[in-house]
This record gives C-alpha cells, sequence and structure tokens, in this order.
C-alpha cells in the first residue's frame, strides 16, 4: 500500500497489522492541530498512565480495550468510543487484542 492513502477508499482495519508481543502504530494525518493514528495492541500490552494537553478521541475498530481515565475504567468494544479530556491521567490495556483509532485535537 502506498503511504500516501489520501483521496482512497480504504478499510481502516487493513491499515495497521497486530504483531506478537508489540504495540504498533501508524499515523494517517498529522497536523499542527492535530493528528489522527491508527494502533494494534496484541494481547497484554498497553500505554501506561499519562497525560496529553489536549482532548483525544479513541475509537475502537477491532477488539476490546480497557481505558482507565482519571481511575475510572472503561470497557470499550468495537464500534464503540471514548473522550479522553485534556490534561486527565490515562491508560489503555489490551485484556485481548484490539485495533484503534486515535484522533487529538490540539486546540
Amino acid at each position: 500500500m502506498s503511504s500516501d492513502i489520501s483521496k482512497q477508499a480504504l478499510n481502516v482495519n487493513d491499515l495497521i497489522a497486530y504483531q506478537d508481543g508489540s504495540v504498533v502504530s501508524r499515523t494517517i494525518i498529522k497536523k499542527p492541530k492535530g493528528n489522527v493514528t491508527v494502533f494494534a495492541f496484541d494481547t497484554g500490552e498497553g500505554l501506561s498512565e499519562h497525560t496529553a494537553p489536549f482532548d483525544a478521541m479513541v475509537t475502537i475498530i477491532d477488539g476490546e480495550a480497557e481505558i482507565v481515565i482519571s481511575g475510572e475504567t472503561f470497557t470499550v468494544k468495537t464500534g464503540e468510543l471514548i473522550i479522553m479530556p485534556a490534561d486527565e491521567p490515562h491508560s489503555l490495556h489490551a485484556n485481548k487484542r484490539f485495533k484503534m483509532v486515535l484522533t487529538m485535537l490540539k486546540g
């Protein structure tokens, strides 16, 4: 697949593949006002607690994610999304494999 995916109708699940024991990411759009990145998390993988200075929206496109925001745990499944507010601590964990689209808005 070409690295320039603009002006194409694509299946978002096909933009990234799972890799055993890894978290894989691919930036789709990178602009000064925000980014769109797809991720694939293998079982047992995750992102440790951190904060970001801007809002982020996670859309699960395959599987199921455990997402903790300010100490509250959410199970987010295929077709669902969740907003992680700016400056609130959050983490993600794959009890099962999952893929997601992360949309970050700056400003």
